[in-house]
């Protein structure tokens, strides 16, 4: 709880926020202080970086449709 994260819901978006809760059923996350975010990926860069960001206040994310969470770290 309370660690930064971006989690990766689609191959071209996702959210950053503060992990604030875990629920079992359904099974998921809620950020807050959260971010959407769009990812793009190139044949020069292959790996997708961060292309532009929305704020939003809070989000529930479930966990059936993410692909990937990253924890951030401060620095």
């Amino acid at each position: 709880m309370g660690k930064k994260l971006h989690v990766i819901v689609g191959s071209s978006y996702g959210f950053e926020g503060k992990l604030t809760a875990i629920s079992i059923e359904p099974p998921g996350i809620w950020l807050s202080d959260a971010v959407a975010t769009v990812l793009r990926s190139t044949i020069a860069q292959p790996i997708p970086q961060v292309v532009s960001r929305e704020e939003r206040s809070e989000i529930f994310i479930n966990l059936n449709y993410v692909q990937r969470i990253e924890v951030l770290h401060e620095q």
